[in-house]
């Protein structure tokens, strides 16, 4: 199948558990558009609609001018909002209506700084800028230094064509990374012109003398539309002069003008996509708009249910601003340093980034998900810090010699001598490295506790341990150790470290908090900062000393088991074990699901069974780093064990993790292990395997109630349906008694 039929005829599972009709109706919108929702075709010219529009910008030539759809996008509402769209075409009457607004807010916020949530987290913009580290951008037309210093229409111009050409070399650089390198970009940038809210071609409106009349430039799909279309555009950058003086005055944040000039566009820009034709959309309710002078730049999001917006053609503008207040969500990046004083971009700093993090967004979102995804470029980064320090013959270029840190040694002096108080200083080769028998302190709070190593582990890319608290020896627990923060340039092994330890930490107090009580599932037992040798010179208004290891997170969590990986490789992973596994993790699913909180990151390694000091061994679902609490948290992506959804979009829906679940049990019952190496390849394997039943199969040689949960979990992937949890509960419960002959199980959770 091919990869780019999945963005335009939906998910993968489609064309097996759908109808032909849909099928019929997936080649029927192919034959009338091209790949990629490309123009749709136009009617002709001597239709009447056609006629109506003759004269008017863009948008309502485009509005205007399709024909009828259908189901709920039918009716008053479609064509009140027509309406509305062709008068919404003042951004500063909108701006005026929510100058008391902007400034309420930032009263409000002026003691917690910003007023905006920003739209990316920087664990996210670091993850990319490892993805990108192999990939070519260059922008040839240089920005000229100080634009608006200069009343020269020539200067002005070339700023033009420079923002033209740095999104010309972002989507481009972004497509060929990302998604092909063979097939042509489907993409192309022009400007806009604020009176008739017409798209051209930078060099011809500037030869056409409409250069003063530019106010924006976008990024749209390929179309044979003379001016463009406004359902077309991924993404528009505004051309403003006062942000660089914006960015010292207001902590960084764009003023109330800007951002209403920002979010006027952005509604513009949601009418025009809930008006379109194009189905290959598939976060609608979502844009991008880029802030740009001639050295600095940031990111508005604007987020929101465009069809709650009241279209009161009387009173549009007031329409749109209560819209903005109560059913959008704005998130605003800083604004940051673009280009240098030569006028090339600086890719790799975080202005830069940011900006085309938006733009690789907004590509997903008209095309689907990349083939190659930012896990498979960013992991790449390991492989050439190896190569850097062969390069610069370090000699063993294994990661931290295998082990996360390594104890620097001291020679044991009988006399006693002076020590200066400073921060212990060590060589960059030697690094604290954890052993059995070795003691780490942890300090949280206002106590501080030491524990033991007792056993070194691994989930097959990141070692953790097995440890016992110095005070009760008998007591085991499992330990993390994060990345050393002192790291000026962390490897990409430390991200992982972070979801490892960090977020997971994050996620275990989260279901403390909300009392969410199973055997089934791990709990914090403490969690902090390591205490290093030597005197510890933190400020005290935060932060880390000079000591390479200051700020080291840790966290201890219980129970303690082997993983399902080791189960089964060593054999002891039968068929009464897959049972009681399949259980035990929908037990912990569940009563997580009941919080709102999804694991994302089913695997093997991340599953454990309990069986020190307990009668009846039992599974517990361990690694909730990648767990998602929000819209915004992207799940783990595992060629072989995340869902089809996930691979697809990116999200989980309500049966994903019982999918990755079905995909543990198969491998680990015997299933033949695919050889992966793409999203796309991922994807294929899983069609075949499910519409050929090869995995109902597999399960059904264990137990007639596994078949019939696989079969179950296939009818839900990709819906919106939830799981319900609890039947299949009740019957893996009467499985489990009847094969342990009347033995009882914990039911809780």
């Amino acid at each position: 199948m091919s990869r780019h039929l999945i963005p335009k005829f939906g998910h993968v599972r489609s064309f097996r558990t759908g109808s032909m009709q849909v099928l019929q109706q997936a080649l029927l919108e192919k034959s009338e558009s091209k790949f990629f929702g490309r123009e749709v075709m136009p009617l002709s010219q001597d239709c009447p609609l056609y006629a109506l529009h003759q004269g008017r910008s863009p948008d309502q030539e485009s509005v205007g001018s399709r024909t009828k759809r259908s189901g709920a996008s039918s009716g008053t509402r479609p064509k009140n909002r027509k309406e509305f769209l062709h008068k919404f075409v003042d951004s500063e009457i909108l701006t005026t209506k929510l100058e008391d607004w902007y400034e309420s807010i930032s009263e409000k916020s002026a003691c917690k700084n910003p007023v905006f949530d920003v739209p990316f987290e920087l664990i996210e913009l670091q993850k990319f800028d490892y993805a990108l580290e192999g990939v070519p951008f260059q922008q040839l037309i240089r920005m000229p230094n100080a634009v608006y210093a200069s009343t020269s229409d020539a200067v002005e111009a070339t700023a033009y064509l420079a923002i033209e050409d740095f999104l010309h070399a972002s989507v481009k650089g972004l497509w060929e990374a990302f998604w092909s390198q063979d097939e042509p970009m489907p993409f192309s940038v022009a400007c806009l012109h604020g009176a008739s809210l017409k798209f051209y071609q930078a060099e011809k409106a500037i030869a056409n003398g409409k250069l003063g009349g530019l106010c924006a430039i976008g990024i749209m799909m390929n179309s044979r539309h003379s001016h463009g279309r406004w359902d077309h555009i991924l993404e528009l950058a505004l051309l403003r002069p006062d942000l660089r003086s914006v960015a010292v005055e207001s902590d960084q944040h764009p003023s109330a003008s800007v951002l209403g000039e920002a979010l006027f566009f952005a509604v513009r820009m949601l009418l025009s996509r809930s008006l379109s034709r194009l189905n290959g959309i598939q976060d609608s309710n979502c844009v991008f708009v880029l802030l740009i002078d001639s050295q600095y730049g940031g990111v508005v999001k604007v987020e929101g249910d465009i069809s709650k917006l009241e279209c009161d053609a009387d009173n549009i503008y007031e329409s749109a601003a209560e819209w903005i207040k109560k059913h959008s969500r704005i998130s605003v990046s800083p604004i940051d340093r673009i280009w240098n004083k030569l006028g090339n971009a600086n890719w790799g700093d975080i202005g830069a980034l940011q900006v085309l993090f938006a733009t690789f967004h907004c590509i997903m979102q008209f095309v689907g998900i990349p083939k190659h995804s930012i896990e498979d470029l960013a992991a790449d980064h390991g492989s050439r810090l190896q190569t850097r320090r062969v390069e610069r013959q370090l000699g063993d270029t294994s990661v931290n010699g295998g082990g996360l840190f390594r104890f620097q040694q001291h020679s044991v002096s009988p006399e006693i001598v002076e020590v200066q108080e400073e921060a212990i200083k060590l060589e960059s080769e030697e690094l604290l490295k954890l052993e059995v028998g070795s003691v780490l302190w942890l300090e949280d709070s206002n106590w501080q506790k030491g524990y033991q190593i007792n056993e070194v582990l691994s989930d097959g890319e990141l070692p953790y341990y097995v440890a016992s608290p110095v005070e009760d020896p008998g007591k085991a627990l499992f330990l993390y150790v994060g990345s050393l923060p002192s790291q000026l340039e962390p490897a990409w092994e430390d991200m992982n470290l972070w979801y490892q330890v960090q977020r997971q930490t994050k996620i275990l107090t989260i279901m403390k908090q909300k009392g969410l009580s199973s055997r089934y599932l791990p709990q914090l037992s403490a969690s902090g900062r390591m205490i290093h040798p030597g005197h510890c010179r933190r400020p005290n208004s935060g932060g880390n000393c000079e000591h390479p290891w200051c700020g080291t997170s840790i966290l201890v969590a219980s129970p303690v088991g082997e993983t399902v990986a080791n189960m089964v490789s060593a054999g002891r992973f039968g068929f009464d074990e897959a049972i009681r596994c399949c259980h035990d993790c929908l037990s912990a699913l569940s009563t997580a699901a009941s919080a709102g909180i999804r694991h994302g990151d089913i695997r093997p390694e991340n599953v454990i069974r309990v069986s020190s000091g307990v009668r009846d061994p039992y599974f517990v679902i361990i690694g909730w780093g990648h767990a998602i609490l929000e819209e915004r948290d992207r799940p783990a992506m595992n060629l072989h064990f995340s869902s089809t959804y996930a691979l697809q979009e990116g999200k989980l829906c309500s049966a994903s993790d019982a999918e990755s679940l079905v995909y543990l049990l198969y491998f680990s019952c015997g299933g033949v292990v695919p050889d992966l190496d793409s999203v796309e390849g991922a994807l294929h394997w899983r069609e075949t395997s499910w519409s050929r039943r090869l995995i109902q199969q597999k399960l059904g040689d264990v137990s007639t109630v596994l078949k019939a949960f696989a079969d179950y979990v296939d009818s839900l992937c990709g819906t919106p349906y939830p799981m319900d949890y609890d039947i299949w509960l009740r019957r893996l419960r009467r499985n489990i008694h009847e094969e342990d002959h009347g033995k009882e199980i914990d039911t809780s959770g």
